[in-house]
């Protein structure tokens, strides 16, 4: 199985914030507060003007500071130890929170299909107990076909998808 990771600035949400705060920030330069009313003159919201050039700034920088900041995450099997090692949030060559466990440790993963956001993976061990930061954040998608080549390679994992 190859190695996987995913960085904020191949994230397409990140730069959708920021050019979102981009455009409510430009809107906000060029649209005259007093002039913000329709052909009639009765519906005036001048108010709108400085509440979306706040949503811009915050918005842009906060997508501008994940881009920069660009936290990764990801899993690779460690060829030392043969465990599957996961990450999230790591800024550095080392950081973040991480987990591993050896492949004859696991008994379960468990793949949740949602339809309005991502899909949920769960990876539990012997005793049933799920492991911390392991979500499809750090595997590649699709989660089904990742767990079922590792459940190939280790025919005791139960792969469930629910």
């Amino acid at each position: 199985m190859k190695d996987y990771e995913h960085s904020a600035r191949r994230d397409i949400r990140w730069w959708g914030l920021l050019l979102i705060g981009a455009v409510f920030l430009y809107t906000s330069a060029v649209v005259d507060p007093a002039t913000n009313c329709d052909a009639s003159g009765r519906e005036c919201a001048p108010w709108l003007v400085p509440v979306a050039k706040w949503m811009g700034a915050v918005f842009g920088l906060l997508g501008a500071a994940y881009l920069v900041a660009n936290p990764r995450s990801g899993s690779r099997f460690d060829p030392a130890t043969g465990e599957l090692v996961w990450w999230q949030a790591r800024y550095g060559a080392s950081g973040g929170k991480e987990g591993r466990i050896h492949p004859s440790q696991i008994s379960r993963i468990r793949v949740v299909s949602q339809s309005d956001s991502m899909d949920g993976v769960h990876l539990y061990d012997l005793a049933g107990v799920r492991q911390p930061y392991f979500d499809g954040e750090v595997i590649p998608s699709p989660f089904e076909e990742w767990a079922k080549d590792l459940a190939e390679k280790w025919p005791h994992i139960e792969v469930e998808s629910v």
